[in-house]
């Protein structure tokens, strides 16, 4: 009798059976965590390929076109020579957010095997990991599916993803595949390209208009005059492309502006379980205050590198210049009476990050480091920045919900919220490296001895070097950002264990505080061999009427970590005399790339004030009592700090 049962193999090469059943999390015999790699494969939908068939003895056909890796731990098939179709895929690997990428070919090793060259066969089928496909084996919705049900913000939202591809894209002769309705899939925020489509003609931006045109005309009420007005100037052709991401982007912030956003953030820094010194380092953690002006808005994490003789001084270094480098920012932001631009704030933040990389540098030139003996560190770094906006409803509120990620090496940010985990950064390393100069398949690099070894870091050259990824993104869903070190990112634990030690978060089960402290424990019993550094953010977007009781625009939570023989043991004399360099709070910190002053504007306090009132009176008693219902804590921790005649219409807790 033949068996019919669904198998995936684990991952663990030292695994005894490593035969599983498909729908399992973990394996039966090692508790490995399964992985499921759901895979596109490109231009088979005419194959007439059967759900529930092999191909090449790994492939399950879900689909004729999406197939599951049932040896997800074996390299697929990679010609020699990487054909010209891939390209893309490969130069676009730090745009891997939206955009796919290569993981193998059906069908390479047996033509070169019989002699054939590649395109003499007729079942060379490119395959793509990363593709807008959910844990189920099924496609994310096109943005036409839930166009209309969704929120003015996140319509406008897509849009703007669209055009800040459309450049890379079209550098690279592929922007054709922003075109396709079919093509374009949503997960949640994200905008995510099914494959790249070559073309032969460069779309034009006009074309890019006529495509908008259908789904402009039935956008939400709020943003449906303004988005058409851009589709037609699109359309005339008589508006170039800054003009129009000009527009858009004033429509985005002036749409997101009118959501309340209320960020609660949580850091701690473990040395873990081998090793003797801690040399990571975290913003918010132990010794910070929680009056500091920039929390709960920053988080930083920095591993530091050069061991005992200078890692932890770097990431030290490294933390406080960028916490006085991002007031400066932020002060100059605050004097703007017109919007900063994405690309202004993008250039200011990574001149910050330049002044910071030549400080660690100049440590190293003066202690005469070499080579491996220079100090440095990574860092991620997340910047929630208040810009005063006009709403689209004409009120001006002191926040678009704009959130800036910068990141150098191989420390991460991810986003999660109840539904999906995604990560927002891209690695610094030598497999990320060879994929970019179209030299390898990211499966293939991984392979290198080599392969995560970091390429960039604050502090191993002049500042004229340095390339930081720096992205903004728009908080307009509940969520949690994470920041790590890879003490925690190593092995996938974040993709792995998220929903157990993280999701709690957003349910309200714990608080960010308890979630640091799980994520340490959990990284010291799976990896253990690193430092450890977390540091979450809780971002909640709650309706208006529940904003005005809540008086508090953001809240703060900073762990205090206990302090260990280890940790106040003296540092190395060159470590002490680096220290020396450390900069204070005090010291005057000047902008490598100032923003031009203005005194900013106020908008209208009795109109915004009558607005809450209305606001207030409108909040009916259902409303309260399903919060209370809901969650009773939240309400009743918030009642508590009303003044008494607003809680009189509070239920009773």
């Amino acid at each position: 009798m033949i068996s019919t049962q669904r198998i995936v193999y684990c991952t663990n090469p030292h695994c005894t059976d490593p035969v599983n059943t498909v729908g399992n999390r973990l394996c039966a015999n090692c508790f490995t965590p399964l992985i499921y790699r759901y895979l596109w494969a490109v231009d088979t939908k005419n194959n007439n390929l059967e759900p529930g068939g092999k191909i090449a003895s790994r492939y399950e056909v879900i689909s004729p076109q999406i197939w599951l890796d049932t040896q997800p731990i074996a390299i697929p098939d990679i010609p020699e020579k990487l054909p010209s179709q891939v390209i893309p895929y490969l130069r676009l690997h730090q745009h891997r957010l939206h955009i796919p990428h290569v993981y193998g070919f059906v069908g390479y090793a047996k033509h070169q095997a019989s002699g054939l060259s590649p395109q003499q066969g007729e079942d060379n089928i490119l395959l793509l990991e990363n593709a807008p496909i959910n844990d189920k084996g099924n496609l994310y919705p096109t943005i036409t599916d839930v166009w209309e049900n969704s929120t003015a913000v996140r319509q406008v939202y897509w849009l703007w993803q669209i055009l800040e591809l459309w450049q890379p894209l079209s550098e690279l002769g592929v922007a054709g595949s922003l075109l396709v309705a079919e093509n374009l899939r949503v997960q949640g925020w994200c905008l995510r390209l099914l494959e790249l489509i070559a073309s032969t003609d460069a779309p034009t931006l006009q074309q890019l208009g006529e495509c908008w045109r259908p789904i402009v005309a039935i956008s939400h009420t709020k943003v449906n005059n303004p988005l058409k007005k851009i589709v037609k100037q699109m359309c005339s052709g008589v508006v170039d492309f800054e003009t129009i991401s000009a527009q858009l982007n004033q429509l985005l912030l002036s749409t997101s502006a009118e959501l309340p956003l209320t960020l609660k953030v949580s850091g701690i820094t473990d040395k873990g379980e081998k090793l003797p010194r801690n040399e990571d380092n975290c913003f918010p953690c132990k010794q910070d205050s929680p009056e500091d002006s920039l929390l709960p808005r920053v988080s930083i994490v920095c591993d530091g590198i050069g061991g005992h003789e200078g890692g932890e001084v770097a990431s030290a270094l490294a933390v406080q210049s960028v916490k006085l480098q991002i007031r400066a920012l932020l002060a100059e932001v605050a004097q703007q009476s017109e919007i900063v631009s994405p690309d202004l704030l993008q250039q200011q933040i990574e001149a910050s990050l330049r002044v910071v990389n030549n400080l660690i540098c100049n440590a190293n030139n003066q202690q005469k480091r070499q080579k491996r003996e220079r100090m440095a560190t990574t860092l991620v770094m997340s910047l929630q920045i208040p810009q005063s906006v006009q709403t689209i409803a004409n009120w001006r509120s002191e926040n678009a919900g704009e959130l800036y990620i910068a990141n150098i090496g191989d420390s991460r940010a991810y986003w999660i919220t109840r539904d999906y985990c995604q990560l927002l950064t891209v690695d610094d390393d030598v497999a990320t490296r060879e994929v970019l100069h179209s030299r390898s398949l990211y499966r293939q690099a991984l392979q290198r001895p080599d392969a995560t070894a970091i390429t960039q870091a604050l502090g191993t050259k002049e500042g004229e070097f340095l390339h930081p990824q720096i992205r903004r993104f728009i908080v307009e869903e509940d969520g949690i950002l994470l920041l790590c070190s890879d003490g925690l990112s190593d092995n996938s634990l974040v993709e792995h264990y998220w929903r157990d030690y993280v999701l709690p978060v957003l349910t309200g089960e714990v608080s960010p505080q308890e979630a640091t402290d799980s994520l340490i424990k959990l990284a010291n019993q799976k990896n253990g061999h690193d430092n450890i550094s977390v540091v979450i953010t809780h971002c909640r977007v709650i309706p208006d009427y529940l904003a005005i009781v809540s008086p508090k625009a953001s809240e703060i939570e900073i762990v205090e970590q206990e302090k260990t023989p280890e940790a106040e043991q003296e540092l190395a004399e060159s470590s002490q005399a680096l220290l020396d360099l450390r900069l204070s709070d005090d010291e005057t910190v000047s902008s490598t790339a100032p923003v031009a002053t203005k005194k900013k504007s106020k908008g209208n306090p009795v109109l915004f004030l009558g607005r809450l009132l209305l606001l207030l009176i409108g909040a009916t008693a259902l409303g309260l009592l399903a919060w209370w219902l809901i969650q009773p804590k939240s309400f009743n921790r918030t009642c508590k700090q009303l003044p008494q005649e607003i809680q009189k219409v509070c239920p009773p807790y």
